[in-house]
């Protein structure tokens, strides 16, 4: 088994999961257990198809622990070997994206942007 990749908690992922909380009246600790798996399964989804993921959040709320496909991993390396960062910072980007997706509030979809 792999080491797993540790993510630290973004302030955006914090607000998108407090954000989760509130509309949806649960515990911050819930919402962030809840948008880090939503925010893992969408990134292992797409590179793997996968249908679930296990990862660990320490105690403090603040460190997101996980252990991606084999074939995750490698998509990581491609991504970081071709921008020049660590694997870590490729994950850390892809879980800042999710940490906004299905929100209530997300109402930006591809029918609502125009183009000039």
């Amino acid at each position: 088994m792999s080491d797993p990749i540790e993510v630290p908690i973004s302030e955006r992922f914090r607000r998108g999961a407090d954000q989760w909380a509130e509309e949806r009246v649960m515990t911050e600790e819930a919402a962030l257990e809840a948008k880090a798996e939503q925010a893992l399964l969408e990134i292992e989804h797409l590179a793997t198809g996968a249908q679930e993921v296990d990862f660990e959040l320490d105690e403090e709320g603040e460190i997101i622990r996980y252990v991606p496909s084999g074939e995750l991993r490698a998509f990581l390396d491609a991504q970081a070997e071709a921008s020049g960062v660590d694997r870590e910072t490729v994950l850390r980007l892809h879980v800042d994206l999710f940490a906004g997706a299905f929100l209530d509030s997300d109402t930006v979809t591809p029918e609502s942007v125009t183009h000039d």
